[in-house]
């Protein structure tokens, strides 16, 4: 769905259980009537540990808790059923804007997307070409290769996207959240194409119907968003 970013996401859960102990060792008694001298000293001992902390250690959740909210985080629900209605093979047409007053480039592809992990994510396997300035400034028509991976992330509540292309060597991870009205999936995030050259990327993925779906995608390089792609999608009968 992310086709032709100019750029995963790693979940890595970790369970882990603690007991702490708190423990203090009672001081020696002493007779006073045996001892030289009564110390006026005050007690190093160490103190109990407060109200306060005592409550705070018990709200920790027990691993049999946390154990419990993961599982409820791994279900599936409407979000994940909206990404895999997009599972299929899909031709795309491409417009690429690289001067956004002049006229667009146009090229075709294939992208094969496929419902994974019991339907949690969607990947998408995109080929194609396209035209672009080559090192002498002329236009040349170049392969296109490229991976997505797309899911709903139930802990953060919202659309996360991660895209690798034969382009670049970094991996392009937006956010996204949904229109319900319009099942439109707007993502949001930032991209480094170079050293020093950060910049935010905004993509509006338009669910139209089970056969069609498009993507508008814009760039903010400080001066201001700006469209620089629009694709759109058919599904292959």
């Amino acid at each position: 769905m992310n086709i032709l970013k100019t750029s995963l996401k790693t979940l890595t859960l970790v369970f882990a259980g603690a007991a702490i102990t708190f423990g203090q060792t009672p001081a020696p008694k002493t007779d006073a009537a045996s001892s030289p001298a009564i110390s006026t000293k005050t007690s190093t001992a160490p103190a109990a540990p407060s109200a306060a902390t005592t409550t705070s250690l018990s709200a920790q959740p027990s691993e049999a808790e946390m154990m419990k909210q993961m599982m409820e985080l791994a279900k599936l629900n409407e979000n994940h059923k909206l990404l895999a209605g997009t599972a299929g093979t899909w031709s795309y047409v491409v417009k690429m804007w690289m001067d956004p007053k002049g006229a667009p480039t146009e090229s075709k592809g294939t992208a094969i997307r496929k419902a994974v992990m019991d339907g949690r994510y969607v990947t998408g396997d995109y080929s194609g070409s396209f035209k672009m300035p080559g090192a002498d400034g002329k236009m040349q028509e170049m392969n296109f290769k490229g991976m997505s991976m797309d899911g709903f992330d139930n802990a953060k509540k919202k659309f996360v996207s991660g895209w690798v292309d034969n382009m670049g060597t970094g991996i392009m991870v937006t956010e996204g959240t949904l229109d319900e009205a319009t099942k439109t999936i707007t993502y949001t995030g930032t991209f480094e194409m170079a050293p020093g050259m950060s910049f935010k990327v905004r993509e509006v993925i338009k669910l139209t119907d089970k056969d069609h779906m498009a993507m508008e995608y814009f760039e903010d390089r400080g001066q201001g968003e700006t469209k620089s792609m629009e694709i759109n999608y058919t599904r292959k009968k």
